[in-house]
């Protein structure tokens, strides 16, 4: 079952894993942390935690983080998001997206208010 939950996100996760190789390449690590691969620091992750208001994201199985610190201190919360992925696969992210706007046209905060973030531990 988890090859397929791999499998139904792999389309996310190509895309995780396609930055996670940009972030290595201007120095940033790469390790395998329970069942997903974290990538951290380096140029682009002190590019996006000055640019950014996230200090991580989730790409199917890759987490993105701006340093190793914020990888662990957000870990449950990201992995939460890669749970989501393996049973949302490829609607995933256009469903958090609608989801965003959703709140967003309601006068909520498209970010706090998001279910998806909601079930993953965010309080508004």
């Amino acid at each position: 079952m988890m090859f397929l939950r791999g499998l139904w996100a792999f389309p996310w996760t190509a895309c995780g894993l396609l930055l996670g190789l940009v972030m290595c390449v201007a120095g940033g690590r790469m390790r395998w942390r329970e069942g997903c691969l974290e990538v951290t620091g380096g140029a682009c992750g002190r590019l996006a935690g000055r640019c950014t208001p996230f200090a991580a994201m989730t790409l199917g199985h890759v987490i993105l983080a701006i340093s190793a610190d914020e990888a662990r201190r957000l870990g449950v919360h990201e992995r939460e998001h890669v749970r989501q992925y393996g049973t949302w696969g490829p609607l995933f992210v256009p469903a958090y997206l609608l989801a965003g706007a959703w709140q967003w046209a309601r006068g909520r905060c498209p970010h706090a208010d998001n279910p998806f973030e909601r079930d993953a531990g965010v309080t508004a």
